[in-house]
This record gives C-alpha cells, sequence and structure tokens, in this order.
C-alpha cells in the first residue's frame, strides 16, 4: 500500500522550543530589523525558513561522532574520516577544508579569478559572485530559458544553456577562470540540473580548455531528480549518481551546511596537484592547517557520517516529497510558484503574486516582510535586491526573476510546521492588493541583502 501521508524516517529524541509572538509584537521587531529579515533576532521567529544552509538537525549518530572529535591541530583522526568520505564521494585526492562553502570559493575563485577573467554558471549564487567579482572578475548566468519561465513545467529548469555556453567559451577562450555548473540550481528556483546537461558542459569545457567545476552543495538532492527524471538513471542509486556527476568535474565545493547535514563546515576538492598547492597555501594563510582547515574534529566527524546518510533513499523520498507537499499546498490557493517544485526549498513568483508592486519597489521584500508579520515566519528574497544592479544613471536593473525562497531545514519541522506556513498564505492571497513596495535607505556594495535597512512606501 502506497500512503498519501508522509512521515519523517525518524523520530525526535529532542526537542527545541519555539517563542511564539503577537502580531503587533512582530510589526515593532520588523520596524527595529529596519524590514530585513536577516536582522531579525532568532528567538523572535517562529517558523524559520531563510535558509537551509546550516539549519538541518543533525542525527543521533553525528552526535555521537561529535563526542568521538580528534581536536589534534595536525593529523586528527576526524580529518582522515572526513578526507576518505570525500575522496570516496567524489573520486578526488585532493580535499581542502574549509570552515563553510564561501571560504572554499573565496580560496579557489580567488586563484583563479581577477581583472578580465570571466566565470560561466548556470545561475551563480549570491556568495559566489561576490567572491569573484570582488576579485575583479566578470561572472555570467546562462540558465535555460525553460528555467526562466517560472509557471512551465520542464524536469531539469537549472540546466545550463549549452549553445551559450560554447559561445561564451569561444568568446573569451584563454581567459575563463571556470564554469561552475550549481547543483541543484539555487538561485534559479531550486531546480536539478541534468546528468546529459551536465556531460554536455564538461565536454564543452574540455574541448575549450576551460576548468569546470561543481558546486555541490545540494548534490544528494540533485541525484533524486536524475534518477527519477531522467532516462537511464533509474537504475543507479542515488550515491552512484552522484559519483558520476563528479567524474565530469576538475574539482567541486561544497557547503557542508547542506547536503552533509551538519551546522559548520564545507570542503574545497580538486584533481590538479599544482593546483591543490597553490590553493593549500591560501588555506594555511585564511583558514587554518590543512588537516583541519576552519574545522574542529567534531566538524569532521558530523561531516563524514552526514555525507553516509544524505543518500539514504528514505531520507530523500522523505526530503523531496516533504517540500513537494508544501508547494502543492500552496499551488491550491493559487499562489504564484516556480514550478515543478525544487528539492529543498519552495519558490514564490513576487512578480505575479503582487503585479502593482515594481521592480524597483521590489516585491519580494514586500512578501518576507508580510510572512513575517502576519505569522512570524521568516524567508529570503531572491530578486532584484539580492541580484538587482545600478545603471549608470543610478535606476534599478531588476533582476531576470523576482522570487522569494522557502528554504527548509533538513529533519526539523513537522507536517503541522508545514500546514502553518500554507494556512498563512490563505491570507496572504485574501490580502495581497494592499501590500506596499519598499525603498533601500541603506546599502553595502557587495551582498547588501544581508545588511540593508528598509522602509516601507506609503
Amino acid at each position: 500500500m502506497k500512503h498519501r501521508t508522509i512521515i519523517e524516517p525518524f523520530r525526535i529524541k529532542s526537542v527545541e522550543p519555539i517563542g511564539l509572538s503577537t502580531e503587533a509584537e512582530r510589526v515593532e521587531q520588523l520596524r527595529t530589523a529596519h524590514y530585513n529579515p536577516f536582522l531579525l533576532r532568532s528567538r523572535d521567529v517562529i517558523i524559520d525558513l531563510m535558509t537551509d544552509s546550516g539549519t538541518s538537525a543533525m542525527s543521533a549518530h553525528q552526535w555521537a561522532g561529535v563526542m568521538e572529535g580528534d581536536e589534534a591541530y595536525a593529523g586528527s583522526r576526524s580529518w582522515e574520516r572526513m578526507e576518505e568520505a570525500i575522496q570516496e564521494l567524489t573520486g578526488m585526492q585532493h580535499v581542502l577544508p574549509t570552515h563553510q562553502g564561501r571560504a572554499a570559493e573565496r580560496i579557489i575563485y580567488g586563484h583563479l579569478g581577477g581583472p578580465g577573467k570571466v566565470f560561466i554558471s548556470n545561475t551563480h549564487f549570491d556568495t559566489t559572485r561576490a567572491n569573484i567579482e570582488f576579485t575583479g572578475a566578470t561572472a555570467i548566468d546562462i540558465p535555460i530559458a525553460e528555467g526562466r519561465d517560472p509557471d512551465l513545467q520542464h524536469p531539469f529548469k537549472g540546466n545550463i544553456d549549452l549553445g551559450a555556453l560554447d559561445a561564451l567559451l569561444k568568446k573569451h577562450k584563454g581567459s575563463v577562470g571556470a564554469v561552475i555548473l550549481t547543483v541543484t540550481n539555487n538561485s534559479g528556483g531550486g531546480q536539478p540540473v541534468s546528468m546529459a546537461n551536465a556531460e554536455g558542459a564538461s565536454a564543452l569545457c574540455r574541448h575549450h580548455g576551460a576548468p569546470f567545476f561543481l558546486d555541490c552543495c545540494r548534490i544528494a538532492e540533485n541525484s533524486w531528480f536524475v534518477q527519477h527524471r531522467e532516462e537511464g538513471m533509474e537504475g543507479l542509486s542515488y550515491r552512484q549518481i552522484a559519483q558520476r556527476m563528479f567524474a565530469l568535474a576538475d574539482g567541486a565545493v561544497m557547503s557542508a551546511k547542506k547536503d552533509a547535514l551538519v551546522n559548520m563546515g564545507g570542503f574545497l576538492t580538486l584533481r590538479d596537484e599544482a593546483l591543490a598547492e597553490a590553493c593549500t597555501n591560501l588555506l594555511i594563510i585564511t583558514e587554518g592547517f590543512t588537516t583541519y582547515g576552519g574545522l574542529s574534529g567534531r566538524d569532521m566527524e558530523a561531516i563524514a557520517i552526514g555525507l553516509e546518510e544524505v543518500f539514504d533513499p528514505y531520507y530523500l523520498d522523505y526530503r523531496i516529497r516533504s517540500t513537494t507537499f508544501l508547494g502543492e499546498k500552496l499551488h491550491e490557493v493559487g499562489v504564484p510558484l516556480m514550478r515543478p517544485i525544487g528539492g529543498h526549498a519552495v519558490y514564490i513568483d513576487s512578480k505575479r503574486l503582487y503585479p502593482h508592486i515594481p521592480p524597483h519597489e521590489y516585491p519580494g521584500q514586500a512578501l518576507v516582510c508580510e510572512l513575517y508579520k502576519l505569522a512570524g515566519i521568516r524567508s529570503v528574497e531572491i530578486g532584484s535586491v539580492m541580484f538587482g544592479t545600478y545603471a549608470p544613471d543610478g535606476s534599478l536593473v531588476p533582476s531576470a526573476m523576482e522570487l522569494v525562497r522557502l528554504a527548509i531545514p533538513r529533519r526539523v519541522y513537522t507536517q503541522s510546521h508545514i500546514e502553518y506556513v500554507a494556512e498563512t498564505f490563505e491570507e496572504i492571497m485574501r490580502t495581497r492588493d494592499r501590500a506596499k513596495g519598499f525603498r533601500i535607505v541603506k546599502e553595502p556594495r557587495f551582498l547588501r541583502h544581508f545588511t540593508a535597512h528598509f522602509e516601507p512606501l506609503p
């Protein structure tokens, strides 16, 4: 019998209390945070869907591993276990531990980047783009056209445009720092990348002599989609699919805070020895010694265990089905979404939800503020706040899409929490015509969405 009810493939042995609040309290908390959910205190949040990064609940096995962490400065047993787990999964010999994914990005893209260099991706995420552009290099996004249409049904909307990639590799030959395939495509709505697309990108990079990297922080979730949607992949396990994709790449960057199911950690893994040596020098200067990077031994134990647990088929089925459950609930009440639903998050198309709010008034920011005010739900804008730029005359060049991400932490919330989120959207839809836009009153040069201040428009 196939049940309709999704059950968590685990038992809950420890709980953390949630602080409840009134709408009046949340209005004041939002004002104090300058209408930026990043500046809210976590104790003032009821359901936190801002990110799935570092917010997972670790397993009993991982917590047991924490107690066995070897905190030796050099040659730690915990490092040996982490290194072996990564080498076995990726097939790459050289592993550099870092405190999180953006540190690995800074090391490799700082080394490969610089003025005049070009990086090409299906879609760079915010920290990836910032680390690249900070070196003076240029980051170019070339998702397939289907990936720009939120309502279009396509099995692999996260794919990179292979025709555009070939043209760019020819145009910038000799100046390409790397081609980066993000799996799944986070900024593109959490959409998966097919094996055929990864093979095509890898072949083009080989032909044109460009390095090919994976941003692999959600590769287990991507492997689920490949097995279930791509012809010829159904006979492979999720782990085998991931290993086949890694085999196509020259290197990979991972924020272990996602699919390694830990609260802190990351790594860079490489095939080329000379490149690894150059990056190792940067690692020692900025992160730590080669056998711990920016990590404690207990972190490394948890990562090694998490990289095994994440490929459990029962866990991955629960993970994808529970995310889809929220998406289907919102679709039923008419919420415009990025469809089909991705693996780690549900993405709301705020441009269609609030057609009366133009991009320069940030409809996504309006939605994240409404969600918090009405129900204490924290989410994140992925639109013109995060990716918009300015023209020479100071006007906004908007993002291609105006999305709001509801990222679901792994093994944290139950079905009743998700029902609460869905119920909140019924009120969002009922009052959508009353929503007002925002303007930015303070912003930094890079990654402005983290610390910008906003004020509501009259």
